[in-house]
């Protein structure tokens, strides 16, 4: 599965390639900010992006927790853990989106 990039993202990165820019660039500055390893750091933003509902969030940080070392288990349990922060619907949500990913990652 390829990366998840929505049409709408892809025009914005064409039409603000430098607010693109800098934005991947804080991002990448966060993520190295603290003392986290890199398969915790992306098993946190799965669990934000869960709380969010986002479905380009919840794939990507799946993928990359996955290439960080994560077990499906460990994604799974990120998801039951937002149930009681985030909702009951945006766990199912999520668990498809996981699903989406760990399933064409096994094809």
């Amino acid at each position: 599965m390829s990366e998840y990039k929505p049409n709408r993202f892809q025009t914005f990165v064409a039409n603000h390639p430098e607010i693109a820019r800098a934005h991947k660039q804080l991002g990448e500055a966060c993520h190295e900010a603290g003392p986290l390893d890199a398969k915790t750091r992306y098993l946190v933003k799965l669990g934000i992006a869960t709380a969010l509902r986002s479905e380009g969030g919840v794939k990507t940080a799946t993928r990359r927790s996955l290439d960080a070392g994560a077990s499906d288990a460990e994604i799974r349990h990120v998801l039951f853990l937002s149930v009681t922060t985030s909702g009951f619907p945006s766990m199912i949500a999520a668990m498809g989106w996981v699903n989406e990913v760990i399933d064409a990652r096994s094809e």
